[in-house]
This record gives structure tokens, sequence and C-alpha cells, in this order.
């Protein structure tokens, strides 16, 4: 039977940065994914939701498929919108910051060797989805490691919404990871397809990609 991830009110301190990473590199090392409810501090999972809910609708794009000169936009595929983390706000960058620490801590670690790293808010308007695909296909060393934290409070299971982690091709039931605020769900790039299900309200979130340096002959790899 799936497992039902679900987040439960913290009591007393939120474990420290490191003491949160070392159980995310236990998870990745053990089995491939992490999903850890509501364990993004609470300060930064609360700005980063004020600052989305700030955004003005012309900073978001309407999110699509591939890069660079494969782009495009899919509407059976996704219906998403998007907005990329540069740094500009004060909350992005405190993000980045964050992830910075975690990439550090990795690679310190279990020897990832996570070069670069790309993010950006993304919004579900109610029916909205992103039907089962790869982040990465094995052997392009693009995305090694996806991240996602969740930004919304008091999300019910009755508003669907859930990220789907399936173990491999063949597995139709999946992990179902309800989309609570500083819920956080990290897993291999190339191992895990997965999904989002349609939700019945605004569904916000963070989502963001490790990378490897793939740069060849002076060539930079940009980060997207």
């Amino acid at each position: 039977m799936a497992a039902l991830v679900h987040f439960r009110a913290a009591h007393g301190d939120s474990p420290t940065d490191e003491t949160l990473f070392s159980l995310i590199a236990d998870d990745l090392l053990s089995q491939g994914y992490s999903i850890r409810p509501g364990a993004l501090p609470c300060d930064l999972a609360d700005d980063l939701l004020a600052y989305q809910h700030s955004l003005s609708t012309q900073k978001y794009e309407h999110a699509g498929i591939g890069r660079g000169g494969d782009f495009l936009h899919n509407d059976f595929v996704r219906t998403d919108e998007i907005c990329w983390i540069n740094g500009e706000s004060e909350p992005g960058q405190h993000w980045l910051d964050w992830t910075c620490r975690l990439q550090q801590f990795l690679n310190r670690r279990l020897f990832m060797g996570l070069f670069s790293f790309e993010s950006h808010f993304a919004h579900y308007a109610s029916g909205s989805y992103y039907k089962r695909h790869y982040d990465a296909f094995r052997g392009e060393t693009n995305r090694i490691l996806s991240l996602v934290t969740y930004l919304n409070p008091g999300w019910g299971h009755d508003d669907g919404g859930e990220m789907v982690l399936y173990r491999d091709d063949s597995d139709l039931e999946g992990i179902k990871v309800v989309p609570l605020h500083g819920t956080l769900a990290l897993f291999l790039s190339e191992e895990f397809p997965h999904e989002v299900l349609p939700a019945k309200r605004d569904r916000y979130s963070v989502a963001g990609w490790f990378r490897v340096n793939t740069s060849i002959a002076g060539k930079i790899d940009p980060p997207r």
C-alpha cells in the first residue's frame, strides 16, 4: 500500500540544519529519496510564502518542458506557472543560501559533485497538474538531485495536489506527498518518475535542481 506522507505539527525546537542535512543524506544513501514533513526552517518557509503571494501575475511564466532550443509549452503534460529565483529578493536569497549549505553538506558526506543549483516558485491553480515524468534522463547528467518544498499552510487530504513519487517505471501506486507548509522532498532526478495531481485550490511550492558541471572545452553549461 502506498505510504501517504502528511505533516504533523512539530513540538519543541526544530532540528538544526546540520541535523536535518544529515537525515536527508542518510535517506538519499539508503533509498534515493528523502521526504521530511515540516522540516524547512519555519521562518524561511513563511518568508518564501509571503513573497510568493506578493508576486504579480506578470512575474510568472507558463511552464514548459525541455531546455534551450528544445523548450516547448505542452498543456497536455503540465499546466503550472513558474517564476525563477535569482536572488533579487531577500527571501529568494535566503533560500539560495540555505540550499547552498545543503549542497556543500551533501558533497562532503556523499561526494555527489553537485556544482550548481536552479530554482523557481511554482503556482498550480485549482485543477492544474504535471503528468508523470522524469526531471532528467539517464546519462545526460544535467540534473542530479531534485528538491521541492511546499508552501501551503492548512492543506487537507481533500484538497488534492499531492506529488506522487514512483519508485520505478513499473510502480503504479507510488508514494503520495501532501504539499503541506515546510515539507521537503528530495530525490535522485534520473531515478524517480513523479507527477503532481490536480488540486482543488491554489497550490504553492518551490522546486529546484542540483546539477553537476558539464562544461566542455571552456563552454559553460548554463543553469537553465
